[in-house]
């Protein structure tokens, strides 16, 4: 199930249709500098909207760094990312637990680093098969965001094998995180989808 997606350009993501590009340097400043100001504000959001757990918070930011990447496409969703992990590195309280914690470039040597690294490449992973149409049909998309999830949690897995015993890393890193994780996917196809379905409506009016 596409919803008429298959009729529209692979190469345009989800916000180059519903904000189109123009051949003007201001404005593609301009738009540049609200997108990357919305997504980051978007993740400090969601990252306080969370679940207290030991050592990693669960919160809803894997799914919106997810969509981000795949609405803005590689580019822009990577700089968006990049943007915020540069606010939490300067000090900003962005993070999920800052504060008490504080923030700053020692956090990212904490517990949370590695998934912190992770978003940044999900968000290009999502961007790019975003922009080769992997997010227009059900099942596409569906992989689309079960391998961007994998992305992150295999990175933060990674870092905390360094800092932690490898099956500690794995109770405390994974295992807490996959019925949320499957939610999250599923959400996230969901909108997807329905944003689609709206852009095909909308264009078959036309």
């Amino acid at each position: 199930m596409n919803n008429g997606a298959d009729s529209l350009p692979v190469s345009r993501t989800l916000l180059g249709l519903f904000w189109p590009a123009r051949n003007d340097v201001g404005f593609l400043a301009l738009r540049a500098m609200v997108l990357l100001a919305l997504g980051s504000a978007l993740l400090t959001v969601s990252a306080k909207t969370q679940v207290p757990l030991p050592f990693v918070p669960m919160t809803m930011q894997t799914m919106v760094v997810l969509l981000i990447g795949a609405t803005y496409g590689s580019r822009l969703g990577a700089a968006t990312i990049a943007l915020y992990l540069l606010q939490g590195a300067l000090g900003m309280p962005v993070f999920a637990n800052t504060p008490p914690v504080i923030a700053g470039p020692g956090y990212f040597a904490g517990p949370t680093g590695g998934f912190l690294v992770g978003f940044l490449a999900a968000a290009c992973v999502m961007g790019y098969m975003a922009e080769r149409g992997w997010d227009r049909t059900l099942a596409r998309v569906a992989v689309m965001m079960t391998l961007g999830h994998a992305v992150i949690l295999l990175a933060g897995f990674g870092w905390l094998s360094v800092l932690l015993p490898v099956a500690e890393a794995w109770s405390v890193g994974i295992v807490p995180f996959i019925a949320a994780t499957i939610v999250k996917t599923a959400l996230a196809v969901a909108l997807m989808q329905a944003a689609w379905s709206v852009i095909g409506r909308s264009k078959r009016t036309i």
